[in-house]
């Protein structure tokens, strides 16, 4: 692929928003030891990819400008970097790119080997795109009270908020997975959703029993799978069982303080934020399961690579019902 250019997204300095973005012919990557390149055919938007963009990582991330963003991707190997065993060009495949590097906002992208895992026919490229960050956040989520995603299990109750969002959408299908009483939150508009993900309740957070959080079976959570913000650890902590853990998934720095003074006091009760990393095993098992059937990715839009603008914007309001794809 040497010497040929592709078309890509790329923005150069923080903030800006949609209008930072710019339409761009560069390079087409050439794959260093140990990645794969892809001709990429979906990618993912995540909220993490514009908040970076606002400097909420600056200045460890980006690493450089121009930044392409986008590290969720589907796509085709078209080449193979030295060092890399068990992948061929041809091979239909999900990657989750790194934070630091990205690249997914473009026709081709280097992807490295170890977060990259087959993509049967089963699985369409939009689905699996939306697999890297999103599901594997929600199951490593789940793992912290030791879930069986077989249903073998112990029993145990467990709070998904914002539900219907990317992450929750997720979370609330791998929970009953794992034979879990799933309680969850959203807008009044996605209850039936929800509760055909499998929720086995749900709260519309605008009225005063969704603000509660209380189970309306009167259940105590084991595990909060929390996707959202502005939620007080005093609206979780009365609704926590003796052990509870509520996993913050957007932590701030009042959630590190808080985590922070729990852990220093010794509270069985804890708050844990969680960076999810992602992994090929992980990968393969959400890629695995959607080959079954068992999990399905909620699709909010779908945009050309061309409307890149609009897609960013539509992710940027933070009112998505499951997951924003670009199509390359």
């Amino acid at each position: 692929m040497a010497g040929r250019t592709m078309r890509a997204v790329q923005y150069s300095r923080y903030g800006g928003g949609a209008a930072s973005l710019e339409h761009v012919e560069i390079p087409v990557p050439s794959p260093k030891k140990d990645e794969v390149l892809l001709k990429v055919e979906a990618v993912a938007i995540n909220p993490v990819d514009w908040k970076i963009q606002n400097g909420v990582m600056r200045p460890i991330l980006p690493s450089k400008f121009p930044f392409a963003p986008g590290t969720d991707v589907a796509g085709e190997i078209v080449e193979v970097g030295p060092g890399v065993d068990g992948f061929n060009p041809g091979d239909k495949v999900v990657s989750g790119l790194s934070l630091g590097k990205a690249g997914g906002f473009a026709e081709f992208a280097a992807a490295p080997a170890n977060t990259t895992v087959q993509r049967p026919p089963e699985v369409a490229a939009a689905e699996a795109a939306c697999l890297p960050i999103a599901a594997v956040t929600a199951l490593q989520a789940l793992k912290h009270i030791a879930t069986k995603f077989d249903g073998t299990g112990e029993a145990a109750n467990v709070l998904v908020t914002a539900a219907s969002g990317g992450v929750g959408t997720y979370a609330v299908q791998l929970a009953k997975l794992a034979n879990l009483h799933v309680t969850a939150t959203c807008g009044g508009r996605n209850i039936d959703l929800v509760k055909s993900l499998g929720a086995d309740e749900v709260l519309d957070y605008k009225t005063p029993e969704g603000n509660s959080l209380k189970s309306p079976s009167g259940r105590k959570y084991d595990l909060v799978v929390h996707c959202t913000t502005g939620i007080a650890w005093s609206s979780f902590e009365p609704n926590l069982a003796a052990h509870g853990k509520v996993i913050h998934l957007t932590p701030g720095a009042g959630s590190i303080v808080q985590y922070a003074f729990k852990m220093l006091t010794f509270s069985k009760k804890k708050l844990v934020p969680l960076l999810a990393s992602v992994n090929r095993e992980d990968l393969k098992f959400l890629v695995d399961l959607v080959k079954e059937g068992k999990l399905r990715t909620v699709v909010d839009s779908r945009y050309e690579l061309s409307k890149a603008e609009e897609a960013w914007a539509k992710s940027m309001e933070g009112h998505a019902t499951g997951k924003i794809i670009l199509e390359v």
